[in-house]
């Protein structure tokens, strides 16, 4: 008799009892994926510098046992082992771990400008802080055969002028990303998500929190129609690290609403040559 494959429904829960450690996740695009973990039925652990940032997720999402935070420098190894044993503490697991963390402002200066101490500083954040966090998480990922997902940028495809800090810590990110995968894998999957624009002003703290100040233009220039937003990528990271993406390990995924394919000519006049 042929085998006859099964329709298999989805899973609305995707992350139910799984937990999720998320670098930098008390704001912006961490908070995002942190917000669409718990939508998804998991746990978070969050890990920032800003504790009042920290500690006002947990009062305003009111989700009990589901939610811990624990301050955390990603540049710093005993900051980074000591978040991950509270976490093993708190719940007992780890599941997912998302590398967030980082210097969000992609202009260093002009390279003759830029002194080797602000261009480790970006290395450190960016790059360095997910080595750190995805060594000391990996026994236990192993052990739940879990996944990472490192939040790169577009940067790492594509510059603007004096960025160049940033770019080679993104664009690490993604060497990591493929490599880590070799090495941990099968055990443990790890991914890549690329954000472009994503507007986060209404996802910070209360005191700094305000609606994204977005013109029309902004929107238009995205061949999605829009700027981005944390939810976008959230959404994307919790496919990434539930059992939906078992067959997919070692890859960057852009988000960014179309810009990374769209030809940027500014024509003076007539067809631009191909």
């Amino acid at each position: 008799m042929p085998l006859t494959p099964a329709i298999i429904e989805h899973d609305a829960r995707p992350l139910r009892d799984r937990v999720v450690l998320i670098t930098g996740g008390a704001q912006g695009i961490g908070r995002g994926i942190a917000q669409a973990v718990l939508g998804a039925g998991g746990a978070v652990m969050l890990g920032d510098l800003d504790v009042a940032a920290g500690r006002t997720c947990l009062t305003e999402w009111q989700v009990g046992k589901r939610a811990a935070f624990g301050r955390l420098d990603v540049s710093r190894e005993a900051s980074v082992r000591r978040w991950i044993e509270a976490a093993m503490r708190r719940f007992g697991r780890i599941d997912g771990l998302v590398n967030n963390a980082g210097i969000a402002d992609a202009h260093s200066g002009h390279l003759a400008d830029l002194t080797l101490a602000r261009w480790n500083r970006y290395l450190a954040s960016n790059l360095t802080g997910a080595f750190l966090c995805s060594k000391h998480a990996l026994p236990a990922l192993a052990e739940a055969r879990g996944a990472i997902v490192n939040i790169a940028s577009t940067r790492a495809l594509q510059s603007e002028a004096d960025t160049e800090a940033y770019a080679a810590s993104k664009g690490g990110l993604l060497a990591l990303t493929h490599a880590l995968a070799v090495s941990a894998g099968p055990a443990v999957r790890v991914n890549a998500i690329l954000p472009g624009w994503i507007a986060t002003d209404d996802w910070r703290k209360p005191a700094a929190r305000c609606v994204p100040a977005l013109s029309r233009q902004d929107h238009a220039q995205h061949p999605a129609g829009r700027v981005g937003a944390p939810p976008d990528i959230g959404a994307l990271a919790v496919y990434l690290l539930s059992a939906a993406a078992g067959f997919v390990t070692g890859q960057q995924f852009v988000v960014d609403g179309g810009m990374t394919v769209k030809m940027q000519y500014v024509q003076a006049s007539g067809p631009a040559a191909s």
